[in-house]
């Protein structure tokens, strides 16, 4: 671990100081979330659920770009990873539907 940094004396300096604090926690919570959307898509689509992949990837979309909006991280980040959860769940066989009976 790093020293800790000297006690800053200007006044901009402390005020910086704080906001990067406040920042950083809020920064690890967001990222924090994504990786875990991640996961559940993952997870699901190795289950093979092909419905509540598509669900729980409508949701990881939304948590992806919801961060790279705020800047946690950067947006090309966000579309590849977007894409990549969208190709493994495209990959799914189609939910199964009843066989269609044509009546005569």
């Amino acid at each position: 671990m790093p020293a800790k940094a000297t006690p800053k004396k200007n006044p901009s300096a402390i005020k910086r100081a704080r906001q990067s604090v406040k920042r950083n926690l809020r920064n690890r919570s967001v990222l924090s979330s994504v990786r875990t959307m991640i996961k559940k898509v993952e997870t699901v689509v190795n289950s093979g659920n092909r419905e509540d992949a598509d669900k729980a990837l409508l949701q990881a979309i939304r948590t992806l770009t919801k961060a790279a909006s705020k800047g946690v991280v950067h947006k090309n980040t966000a579309s590849r990873n977007v894409s990549r959860l969208t190709k493994k769940v495209k990959a799914l066989p189609p939910k199964a539907d009843l066989p269609v009976t044509e009546a005569a």
